[in-house]
């Protein structure tokens, strides 16, 4: 048995969630694939994945093994990528997880810049709102929006995000335009379902104790949705302004409470902490580093 084969079929596997497309992606037989992780686990002594019909299970020391496994891989992966010239020439592919709206709006520029300026780096993009777990699921970067936690990860800040409370004029002029929080009792408020609401600030207060209760409101995890809602005169939206920005702009909707608008989150990019950081990863960081502008030109 080859252990490093054994290994990346094993971490394959897991990050693929079956054997058929953990085969696939390694361009080897299911056979073969399932052969590497039971050699691996007789040679380990241990089970590192409980199998059903339906799906796979980690049991505790393959969660643990996993963990490592990636670890060197990601390591060997960077070793070879430090030998003679190849420290300053990124290659490979490079996994990375983005926001929905955020990666349909922004992102083409930015990826086709970037592999024009280092044309041996492959992009595997994946649109994702919810929060993924950028070891577990085998991602090199991922783009994260909000206010940063502490986390074991590197974070690197690439730009501010505004929240802008907005409507349309014709929906405004219907039913008024909203001056102090109190005035949004009434309002339909068109609600982001993955939002995190800080109840330091007072308009997420206000939204935490009322916004949430609006039977007459809508609620979507897009925000594309919500905002094309906003602009048909559905309600009040709370959007970032890289979505809501050229409708603002465009005088199809107005801007209104400016006074409470949330502290701006960030755009961050995160990746794991590791000493020797492939140079794919390293490359896009620095590049996307400053790209969007500060403020960002969606402001």
């Amino acid at each position: 048995m080859d252990r490093l084969d054994a290994m990346r079929a094993f971490v394959t596997v897991v990050s693929e969630g079956a054997f058929t497309r953990a085969a696939e992606k390694l361009d080897l037989s299911p056979q073969l694939v399932s052969k590497y992780v039971s050699q691996l686990e007789e040679h380990l002594g241990v089970r590192l994945l409980n199998r059903t019909t339906r799906r796979l299970h980690l049991t505790e020391a393959g969660a643990s093994y996993h963990e490592r496994a990636q670890q060197v891989l990601h390591d060997i992966e960077d070793m070879e990528c430090q030998v003679g010239d190849l420290q300053t020439e990124a290659r490979g592919i490079l996994r990375i997880s983005a926001p929905v709206s955020f990666a349909i709006r922004h992102m083409a520029p930015v990826l086709s810049e970037f592999q024009k300026a280092h044309p041996g780096v492959g992009i595997d993009l994946q649109l994702n709102d919810r929060k993924v777990d950028l070891v577990e699921e085998g991602f090199d970067v991922v783009l994260r929006i909000g206010h940063l936690k502490s986390s074991s990860l590197i974070a690197k800040k690439i730009a501010p995000i505004r929240m802008a409370v907005c409507a349309s004029p014709d929906y405004l002029k219907q039913n008024g335009t909203p001056k102090q929080l109190e005035d949004l009792q009434g309002h339909r408020y068109l609600r982001y379902s993955y939002i995190e609401l800080d109840s330091s600030q007072p308009l997420h207060r206000w939204l935490q104790n009322n916004g949430q209760n609006d039977s007459n409101g809508m609620t979507s995890n897009n925000g594309d949705v919500l905002v094309d809602s906003a602009i048909a005169g559905a309600g009040i939206a709370l959007q970032p302004t890289f979505i809501s920005g050229t409708a603002i702009k465009e005088g199809k909707l107005q801007v209104i409470l400016q006074d409470f608008e949330p502290e701006p989150m960030g755009l961050y990019a995160m990746y794991a902490h590791r000493q020797l950081l492939a140079s794919k990863v390293r490359s896009f960081v620095d590049f996307i580093d400053g790209y969007f502008g500060d403020p960002p030109y969606w402001d």
